[in-house]
Formats: structure tokens, C-alpha cells, sequence
């Protein structure tokens, strides 16, 4: 469906922008903890030279590209229990969580045993540098029980987001992250009268942290929260009637965002192959972009929400509008974001303690980030929010093989490995995806063709 909309409509009213800022600030907040561990890790591990560094961030990718599968299973349930949250439908909601939890553990249990049978193997793919495989396997042993934590307590939070509930999270996030620089401090530089473990040190605060917010949510989820009710014994109940829904609808999600993640991957392994100074660079870098775009995500995340209980609703008009008011929305929060990244990018690099070489680097892809920035953020906007969430996630996934695969990765490589041309231009090409994903989106928002219905395990 279309129609024609004016700018007032486009607007939005008081009521929408109140869900909004209820929802997005405290996911913002959550985000901006999150980042602050990055920082805090970065920081403290660049004490002790780019190698260490470069290890923790390219053994990162692999601890990502888990979580981005989790997000993506997360994220793929959320559409339909924001969906069936608008509807009053709690059990085709309790029976599309079910499903859920049984894709976390069953990637859980494949990630930690790829971990313990080939942490080598695993770091070889962004690197050959014996010195930087060497100290990821280090990092890497200590990172195997986090899997099953992260994977639970994620998934978990990101349903609690979908029914509204978002200061549980934030709660759980500002506590893991003074137990994470604290026992960081401890670890990797030995205080207190621990052992001085350096990289083993972050991974040692890491690890506990995680287990924190697994015994946080996890222990609120199942036997706490009085809004969805969803308790252990209910990991074991039937939901074949709602598998077929789910497959159809969340899916598509999952396989996007798992080869955005494998994506993300490909690109870490170029910038690997590129040099130690690049892969030092990025790690700076992308704790800046991360900043920059807390805000972003929280609204997304909010547009996500706030579609999938509009269209609960039964109100499909109203979401149509509402989609375009988002997109207005996060067309000015990324023009904000990319001029905060050029305002604070000096000092920012300044208080790495990185080789020159990697600080110049720095600079280079600071510019070319500044610039992808504004299409990105209006790109989720549309893809993990409003789309998302009005269920139209196979042309969601096709845009995302398509752009990444046939698009980034390769004109990166090039760029980065055969012509070796300038940082600013190897960055760009290889987030191109996103200029390109967010003008397609924005075609696929006026066709009105994103907004799908869901059926409920009692249809």
C-alpha cells in the first residue's frame, strides 16, 4: 500500500516521539556501556604494543561474528514477538522465544567447540603474523565459556526490548561494566596481587563480565519478569505449529545478518593481510564509530519496536507514516553522527598509545567514516528498524548478499590489496554496501511492499 503523505505527516506527532525516546535512550545508553568496554580494552591493551592489540581485535571478530549470528536470532524472534506483543498473542510469543533459545544454544555449542579444536586455524584467517597468532590464541582459550553466556543473556535482552522492557538491560550493562575495567585493570596489569597476564588479562575480565549478565538477565528472564512470564520448563514445550511462521519471518534474518557478520569478517581479513598498523588503526577507529552511533542504534531498535506494535495493531496507515518519520529521523542523527566524528577524531586518536604509522592511518579512515556514517544510520533505520519489522526480511537478506558480497568485499580487496591504494579509499570501498543498501531502502520504504502479515500459532 501507498499513499500520498505530506511533510506534516512525515513529521510525526508527540505521542511517537515519546515511545521513541523511552525506548532509544536506554538502549543508547546500554550501547554506549558496551563501546565503553571496547574503549577501556583498547586503551589498556595498547600499552603493550600493537601486537597485543591486533590480537584482541581480529580474535574479536571471531567473538562478533558469534554475536551477530546471535543478534540476527535475537533480532529474526523479535519481529514476531513484538508483532504477537501487539496482538495479546502470548503463546504464539512464548512458543517463537522457545524456538529462539534452541538456535542460541545449538550455535553456542558450534562456536565453543571450533574454539577448542582450532584457535590457530581460527586466527590464521585474519592474519599470518606468527606474533599477533600467537597472542590471539592466547586470548582466544579464555573466551570459550562465554559463548553459552553472551549467546543466553543476549537473545534474552533483545525480547525483554521487544515488550517494552529496556532498563533491565541497561541496569545489567552499567553494572558488567565496572566489573569488566576492573578486573581488566587487575588482570592485565597485575594488580592487587594478581598475576600481570596482559592480553590474558582482558580476556580473564571479559569472561567475567559475560558470566555476570548471564546470571543478570538470564535469572530475571526465567524467573523474574511478570510482563512475558516465560519460564525454564518452557524451553521444553511444543511450538511446531509456530516453526513454520518462524522460519518464514525470522530466518531471512538470521542468514542476513549472519553473512553481514561473515561479511565483517572478510573485511577484518583483508584489513589483516594489509599490515599491523592498519589492523591497529581500525581498532581505533572503530570505537569512534561505535560511539558516534550509539544513538542511532537506539532509535532503529525504537523504530523497530514501535512498527511491530503499530502493525500489531492492526493500524498499517499509521506505521506507513511512521516509517517515513523515522526515515527523516535518522537522516539527521547520521548527518550529526558523521560531524561528530570529524569534531573529536584528533584527540580521540591521540590518546591511543599506537605507532605513528597507525595513528596516520587513523586519520585517513577517520574522513572516509565520517562520510559512510550518514548513509549507515539511515540504513538501519530502515533495515533493522522499520522494515525489519514490518516482516519484509527476504528482500532485507537479498540486499545484504548482494551489496556486501558482489559490492564491498571485492573492490575492498582490490583497493586494499592490489592497488594498495589510500586508506580513505580501501575504507570507503569497503563499506560501500551501505550507500548503495540505504538508497534501496528508501525506494522499498515508499513502495509500501515491506509490510507483511504474520500469522499466529492459533490462525
Amino acid at each position: 500500500m501507498t499513499e500520498k503523505l505530506r511533510l506534516r505527516d512525515c513529521l510525526g506527532d508527540r505521542e511517537l516521539y515519546g515511545k521513541m525516546i523511552k525506548i532509544a535512550v536506554p538502549i543508547s545508553l546500554q550501547s554506549m556501556i558496551t563501546v565503553g568496554i571496547n574503549l577501556m580494552d583498547t586503551v589498556m591493551l595498547s600499552s603493550m604494543g600493537d601486537a597485543q592489540l591486533s590480537a584482541s581485535s581480529l580474535a574479536g571478530q571471531f567473538i562478533n561474528l558469534f554475536m551477530i549470528f546471535c543478534m540476527g536470532i535475537g533480532m529474526g524472534a523479535s519481529v514476531l514477538t513484538s508483532r504477537f506483543w501487539g496482538m495479546g498473542e502470548m503463546s504464539s510469543l512464548k512458543k517463537s522465544i522457545t524456538i529462539m533459545l534452541r538456535f542460541a544454544l545449538a550455535f553456542s555449542l558450534v562456536f565453543t567447540v571450533s574454539t577448542i579444536l582450532a584457535p590457530g586455524w581460527i586466527m590464521r584467517i585474519y592474519t599470518d603474523e606468527p606474533e599477533i597468532i600467537s597472542f590471539g590464541i592466547r586470548y582466544l582459550k579464555w573466551m570459550i565459556p562465554t559463548y553459552f553466556c553472551t549467546g543466553l543473556s543476549l537473545v534474552c535482552t533483545i525480547v525483554l526490548r521487544s515488550v517494552g522492557l529496556v532498563r533491565i538491560p541497561l541496569i545489567c550493562s552499567i553494572i558488567a561494566f565496572f566489573v569488566n575495567v576492573f578486573f581488566n585493570w587487575v588482570f592485565i596489569f597485575g594488580k592487587l596481587g594478581a598475576p600481570r597476564m596482559e592480553i590474558e588479562g582482558a580476556a580473564l575480565g571479559t569472561l567475567i563480565a559475560r558470566v555476570f549478565e548471564l546470571c543478570f538477565i538470564c535469572g530475571y528472564f526465567f524467573f523474574i519478569d511478570k510482563r512475558v512470564r516465560y519460564r525454564i520448563k518452557n524451553i521444553f514445550m511444543k511450538c511446531r505449529d509456530m516453526l513454520g511462521e518462524y522460519v518464514r519471518v525470522s530466518i531471512p534474518v538470521l542468514i542476513s545478518d549472519g553473512l553481514l557478520a561473515l561479511g565483517n569478517n572478510a573485511v577484518a581479513m583483508v584489513m589483516g593481510h594489509i599490515g599491523e598498523a592498519f589492523v591497529a588503526a581500525n581498532s581505533v577507529t572503530m570505537v569512534v564509530q561505535q560511539l558516534s552511533s550509539v544513538l542511532t542504534q537506539g532509535v532503529s531498535n525504537a523504530s523497530g519496536i514501535i512498527t511491530g506494535h503499530t502493525m500489531g495493531e492492526g493500524n498499517y496507515k499509521k506505521a506507513y507514516r511512521q516509517g517515513f518519520t523515522f526515515l527523516m529521523v535518522g537522516t539527521v542523527l547520521g548527518l550529526l553522527a558523521g560531524l561528530l566524528i570529524l569534531l573529536v577524531k584528533n584527540p580521540i586518536i591521540n590518546f591511543y598509545d599506537v605507532s605513528d604509522e597507525a595513528k596516520l592511518i587513523a586519520h585517513e579512515m577517520m574522513y572516509a567514516i565520517s562520510l559512510i556514517m550518514v548513509f549507515q544510520t539511515v540504513g538501519n533505520m530502515l533495515t533493522k528498524g522499520v522494515l525489519r519489522a514490518g516482516g519484509d526480511t527476504k528482500f532485507l537478506m537479498m540486499g545484504d548478499i548482494l551489496f556486501l558480497w558482489v559490492a564491498s568485499i571485492p573492490l575492498g580487496a582490490l583497493a586494499g590489496l592490489v592497488f594498495h591504494l589510500p586508506s580513505f579509499w580501501i575504507y570507503t570501498l569497503l563499506k560501500i554496501d551501505q550507500i548503495i543498501k540505504c538508497i534501496w531502502c528508501i525506494f522499498r520504504l515508499k513502495s509500501g511492499k515491506w509490510m507483511k502479515k504474520i500469522k499466529s500459532a492459533e490462525e
